[in-house]
C-alpha cells in the first residue's frame, strides 16, 4: 500500500520491513519475556497477519486488483548478464536479489561465526545457561535475533509484492514461509548452506513452470506439488534433523 501510495518501491520494501520487526518484537515479547510455547505464538501471529492482510486488502481495495508499475524491473549486470544459459538467469535480476546474494548471506555468515556477537547467538540457542554465567544477557540476545529475523522475513514478502510480481494478493505466498523452515533445517543453520537449498527450491519451481510451458502430460496437482516434494526429499537424504538444544524452549535465569 505504501509503494502504491507514494510510488517509491525502495519505501514499501522498507515499511516491510519495519512490519516484519514489529511482529517479530510482538513474538519475542511472548515467547522470552512471557514465556508462551513458541510454535504455538508463532502459528498464531501467522493465521493472525493472514487475516489481517485478507481483512484489510478488502477493505481498502474492495474488488479492485492495484498493479504497482514501476516494480519487478531488472538491473542486468554488464557482461556476466550475456554469459551463455546462466547468465541472463543468475545476472539479470532485481537489485533486492544481489543485496540477497552477494550482501546479506556474507555479512550474516561473518556475524555468526566469525564475530563475538554470533558466538553470542549461538549459545543463546544452544547453551543459554552457559552464556548467561558468562555474562551474556541471554534474553537481550534473543530479542535481537527474533527482531533482526522478522526484519528479514518482512523484506522477504516485500520483495515478492513489491520488486516481483508487482501487486499484492492474500495467499500469494502459498506456504513458503513453512518450506523456509525447512530450508533452514536442510542449511543446518549455515547462511551459504540455506542459500543453496533455497536455490534448490528456486530451481524445483522454474521446473514446474518449464513443465508446463512443454506441454508435458502430467496432472497440474503434481506439478505444484513437486517444489515442496523436492525440498522435502532432500532433508530426509540430508538427515538435518539436529535442531539447536535449546530451540522452543523458554530461559529462565537460574534454570538448566
Amino acid at each position: 500500500m505504501v509503494g502504491l501510495e507514494t510510488d517509491i518501491m525502495a519505501l514499501g520494501i522498507l515499511c516491510s520491513g519495519i512490519v516484519g520487526a514489529s511482529l517479530g518484537l510482538l513474538l519475542g515479547f511472548l515467547t522470552i519475556s512471557l514465556r508462551v510455547n513458541q510454535i504455538v505464538v508463532g502459528l498464531a501471529i501467522t493465521i493472525f497477519a493472514h487475516g489481517a492482510c485478507s481483512f484489510l486488502y478488502r477493505v481498502i481495495f474492495g474488488n479492485q486488483f492495484p498493479m504497482l508499475f514501476g516494480a519487478g524491473v531488472t538491473t542486468p549486470i554488464p557482461h556476466l548478464s550475456k554469459i551463455p544459459i546462466l547468465g541472463e538467469g543468475v545476472f539479470n535480476q532485481h537489485w533486492m536479489v544481489y543485496v540477497a546474494l552477494f550482501v546479506l548471506v556474507p555479512i550474516l555468515y561473518f556475524v555468526l561465526f566469525k564475530t563475538s556477537l554470533g558466538l553470542r547467538i549461538r549459545a543463546a540457542g544452544e547453551t543459554p545457561w552457559a552464556a548467561d554465567a558468562s555474562g551474556v544477557n541471554v534474553f537481550r540476545v534473543r530479542y535481537f535475533s527474533v527482531v533482526v529475523g522478522g526484519i528479514l522475513a518482512g523484506l522477504g514478502g516485500g520483495f515478492l509484492a513489491v520488486g516481483d510480481l508487482a501487486f499484492f494478493l492474500p495467499d500469494m505466498i502459498q506456504g513458503r514461509g513453512f518450506i523456509a523452515i525447512v530450508v533452514v533445517m536442510l542449511g543446518r543453520w549455515n547462511p551459504v548452506k540455506v542459500l543453496l537449498g533455497s536455490l534448490l527450491f528456486g530451481f524445483a519451481l522454474c521446473l514446474t513452470s518449464a513443465l508446463q510451458v512443454i506441454g508435458i502430460q502430467i496432472s497440474p496437482d503434481f506439478i505444484l506439488m513437486l517444489p515442496y516434494m523436492v525440498v522435502i526429499l532432500a532433508l530426509l537424504l540430508a538427515r538435518a534433523t539436529s535442531l539447536p538444544a535449546a530451540l522452543c524452549i523458554p530461559y529462565e535465569r537460574g534454570e538448566r
